[in-house]
């Protein structure tokens, strides 16, 4: 949730610094530089100076790397207590460098902007507000900065501009078409959180995103759940997963949200089983493709008896209280409380193997790891029986459906035929060839339908009998 910021050190100076410079601009006559700004529905054009990087600071709610801040839990503390720090304000130009999927790894599309700066020079400008504070061009900064240039080109927003509006205008600047670079998944999702927080509709916030109205609630969907398991994934060590860790399962989590509202309003329970199997294959990092058999044939087929069962095995409970009320309700059914124990362990595992905190020891780590990787050798044997019936079902169903597909082409011979005879153009010699192969595809057809058959259906009986030497008469 976006709270009011306290002013940078040495604030007045550094506004006394910007006033200056945008009065001299003002005052000089010509043709002056401007950015418009997206504010409140209206646009507003402000005047661009240039300022010394060294007077500029990263902007610590960013949406930019809203996310990727949980990457190092006590560095993302000490940012919240202190943001103008220079360490938090190095822990803020780390994360503008590194990959929003993996703060581990240098983000390839950084490198690709900062050759464009060398090459090309700053195009367009960023945008401060009047304390020095990048609204809008972090990470160009931090280019600008690796490339050891001196100073940056900014627009500067009025001084009546809060928090709340500054952080309106940075969204609305993301948002425009042409922005050259996306933010990630998670912070899309946390852009959009924060809009709903601030009393905005979902179709308003939907029109913004240029998203339907249902693609909204499914984000929204999908951010919960990530919160729910990040919680659940809290070992007594304090260890826990992070948002950035869900950065690349967008597609999969989507595809998850799809599944669960189609069997939610059929089979709860059944809608719960399946969802907390794919999570866990989503976390043990399967493929899309082989997570798409984690479906209703899946538990038909009995594959989810291959998955690993959580250690403990105590009794479930028959009802749960309702805190406040007096009331109790059903709990979860035995199967979905099971599947619900095996993915909180996986979960608390992925936390262990996933984190670089120095207190967590090797027992621990080893032990972790070896409930992670024996929930994927399970999971990975039962995707691939899964992949095996599929592809078995999809071989029983491509005869009949090829001959479907025959059967649509020649209901469309058959109005073809008509109107060829209507207008009198039809090749009846060229007809006649065509019809003799079907003959011969037929006969084919029906020597394999026969195979094996003693007593064929009604179908298979029709079609010997038609390619039979007396059926032909």
């Amino acid at each position: 949730m976006m709270r009011e910021l306290p002013a940078p050190p040495r604030a007045a100076e550094f506004s006394e610094l910007i006033s200056k410079k945008v009065e001299e601009v003002r005052s000089n006559g010509g043709t002056r530089e401007t950015v418009t700004v997206d504010w409140n529905g209206q646009q507003a054009h402000v005047e661009v100076i240039d300022l010394p990087l060294s007077s500029l600071y990263y902007n610590p709610s960013t949406h930019r790397i809203r996310a990727q801040r949980s990457h190092d839990p006590a560095r993302d503390e000490a940012l919240d207590k202190d943001p103008w720090s220079g360490e938090s304000q190095d822990y803020l130009q780390f994360l503008l460098k590194a990959s929003p999927a993996n703060p581990n790894l240098r983000d390839k599309d950084f490198d690709t902007l900062k050759d464009s700066l060398r090459e090309f020079g700053q195009n367009d400008p960023g945008l401060v507000t009047r304390h020095g504070v990048l609204v809008n061009g972090n990470t160009r900064a931090a280019a600008l900065r690796e490339l050891g240039e001196q100073s940056m080109r900014v627009g500067v927003l009025p001084e009546s501009f809060t928090w709340a509006d500054i952080n309106a205008v940075e969204l609305a600047l993301q948002l425009r078409k042409d922005h050259r670079r996306d933010y990630s998944y998670i912070n899309r999702l946390l852009a959009m959180e924060e809009q709903a927080a601030l009393g905005r509709t979902p179709e308003q916030i939907a029109k913004d995103f240029r998203i339907q109205v249902r693609t909204y609630h499914q984000e929204r969907w999908i951010l919960s759940t990530i919160r729910e398991l990040n919680e659940r994934s809290r070992t007594g060590g304090g260890s826990a997963l992070r948002l950035v860790d869900w950065e690349r399962a967008q597609e999969r989590l989507k595809e998850l949200h799809r599944l669960y509202v189609k069997l939610e309003t059929v089979d709860r329970d059944q809608a719960e089983v399946l969802k907390e199997m794919r999570l866990a294959a989503i976390l043990l990092e399967f493929s899309k493709t082989d997570v798409r058999h984690i479906d209703e044939d899946f538990l038909e087929a009995g594959f989810d008896k291959e998955l690993p069962k959580a250690s403990g095995g105590a009794a479930q409970p028959q009802s749960v209280a309702v805190p406040g009320l007096g009331l109790e309700v059903p709990a979860a059914s035995s199967a979905v409380a099971e599947v619900r124990a095996m993915n909180d362990e996986i979960l608390r595992a992925a936390a262990v193997v996933r984190s670089d905190a120095p207190a967590i020891g090797d027992a621990q780590k080893a032990s972790a790891q070896e409930v992670w990787e024996r929930a994927q050798k399970a999971f990975d044997k039962a995707i691939e029986a899964a992949g095996r019936s599929a592809r078995l079902r999809k071989r029983k169903q491509l005869a009949p459906a090829r001959l479907a597909d025959a059967c649509a082409s020649i209901d469309q011979c058959v109005s073809d035929l008509v109107q060829a005879r209507t207008s009198r153009s039809l090749d009846e010699e060229q007809f006649d060839e065509a019809v003799i192969k079907l003959r011969a595809s037929l006969l084919k057809l029906a020597q394999q339908a026969g195979r094996g058959l003693p007593q064929p259906g009604e179908g298979v009986a029709w079609l010997l009998q038609a390619v039979s030497p007396e059926g032909s008469r």
